[in-house]
């Protein structure tokens, strides 16, 4: 029987700080980074995986990623792939790390980069792009894939059956359909903080011609700065929806208060306006803000606050994101969930990689699940997509879909070598630039 050889890591950080990309009113010096993770078999398969993270912190992600990596090596790879609902539970319900989490945070992230990795051995197996593979499995399979700990009070596994079966009509010329036109774009990359107003309208402008059904700018640093963007923003794009983000910055009543200052600008959505963890916040915020609507999820630690997020009525938008929680598995349940309860979902994306790798449940979600692109779009940044075996394609505004085998994950060997933190050689470049640009490289060896 062929089995998991190894399961190597990669600390993998790029210096977008310099540009300030991704900059917002909390994050306001990312460096995009993974934790990139391989596995391998004696059989010759390849696996990969990563947790998306903004540079510091970076390498405790890949140390956790290498304790649950114990777990797999020596195991039989047809067993795990071919049953990862016990794959995952393997690694999420282990008796003793689970107590670093449970189902949370760094432990989460790490058991989700090697379910995902596993996935993506799955599909290369079967020659398809992980979006078809998981549209073409029996809805009996997927069902055994879910975890429902903790959240059968709102989705059992019959309800969940009956969603997937009732998916199944009208599916191929769903999948026809998505291989033609692709899915619904929408960009961020106008939007950082750290952009000049020139930068801003730009993009904006740039961003309506080419065709994206909205674009989004972060908030909260400053209400008079706001309100100065959020004009700027509405002139250059005209009707074009325009969401904004805070990232959590608010607190509850004053994410009433600050939402209704922009409110003459119309914006789509208001996107985590507080701790993704307070629930009955974020429920009086969207009593608070109507008829704005309020979308959050890129920082939920899991799929039981999702449940309760919608048990409360407490978002118009689900935002799953494919790397902050236990990987492809429980990012169905997520989507089970919200199909449940009538919520679209619009998935986070950006960062480095989580644009390759998201698309794959929004394609997903509109052949099986929700059958539905209404109301629904995918997050698109114009970030290092060139590092990637397969780059994500935007063709007229809308993400076309994914041919090549696997999850999306594989990033290029050329590009970890380089940008392996801190001994690659692109950082030793940013090193010798640092007196100029004002960067920052820390010592060899430390976190950055």
């Amino acid at each position: 029987m062929p089995s998991i050889t190894s399961v190597s890591t990669q600390d993998v950080r790029f210096p977008t700080s310099l540009e300030l990309d991704g900059s917002d009113a909390v994050n306001v010096d990312p460096d995009y980074s993974a934790a990139y993770v391989v596995i391998r078999t004696d059989a010759g398969d390849e696996g990969h995986g990563f947790v998306f993270s903004c540079g510091r912190g970076n390498d405790i992600l890949t140390a956790a990623i290498d304790a649950y990596a114990r777990l797999l090596v020596g195991r039989d790879i047809d067993g795990l792939i071919y049953d990862l609902g016990g794959a995952s539970k393997r690694l999420v319900h282990d008796s003793q790390l689970r107590w670093l989490g449970p189902e949370k945070g760094v432990t989460q992230m790490a058991c989700g980069a090697l379910v995902s990795a596993l996935w993506d051995i799955r599909a290369r197996r079967e020659n398809k792009p992980l979006w078809l593979l998981l549209s073409e499995m029996s809805p009996e399979e997927l069902v055994s894939v879910v975890d429902f700990t903790h959240i059968r009070d709102a989705l059992s596994p019959e309800e969940a059956l009956e969603i997937l079966r009732a998916g199944q009509d009208g599916k191929s010329a769903r999948i026809a359909a998505l291989k033609a036109d692709g899915f619904p774009a929408y960009t961020t990359s106008p939007g950082w903080l750290g952009y000049s107003d020139e930068k801003l309208v730009r993009l904006s402008k740039e961003a309506a011609a080419e065709g994206f059904s909205m674009i989004k700018l972060k908030v909260g640093g400053d209400l008079k700065d706001d309100r100065r963007r959020m004009a700027l923003a509405r002139e250059a794009v005209g009707d074009l929806p325009i969401a904004i983000d805070a990232n959590q910055r608010w607190e509850v009543s004053e994410a009433i208060d600050w939402v209704n200052e922009l409110a003459e600008f119309n914006p789509y959505w208001i996107e985590e306006p507080t701790s993704t963890d307070d629930i009955l916040g974020h429920a009086d915020i969207r009593k608070g803000v109507a008829p704005v609507r309020v979308a959050t999820g890129e920082a939920v630690a899991s799929r039981i606050v999702f449940k309760q997020l919608l048990q409360a009525g407490a978002i118009d938008v689900l935002q799953l994101d494919s790397t902050r929680v236990g990987g492809v598995n429980e990012n169905i349940a997520n989507l089970l969930l919200a199909a449940k309860f009538g919520v679209p979902v619009c998935p986070h994306a950006g960062g480095v990689g989580l644009c390759e790798l998201v698309q794959h449940f929004s394609f997903f979600d509109y052949a099986v699940v929700s059958g539905s692109q209404e109301g629904r779009m995918i997050e698109y940044v114009d970030h290092l997509h060139e590092h990637f075996a397969e780059p994500v394609r935007i063709i007229g505004g809308r993400y076309a879909a994914p041919v090549l085998p696997g999850t999306g994950a594989e990033m290029l060997s050329a590009s970890r070598s380089r940008w392996e933190f801190p001994a690659g050689s692109g950082w030793q470049e940013v090193g010798s630039r640092a007196a100029v640009t004002g960067a920052i490289l820390a010592p060899a060896g430390a976190a950055r």
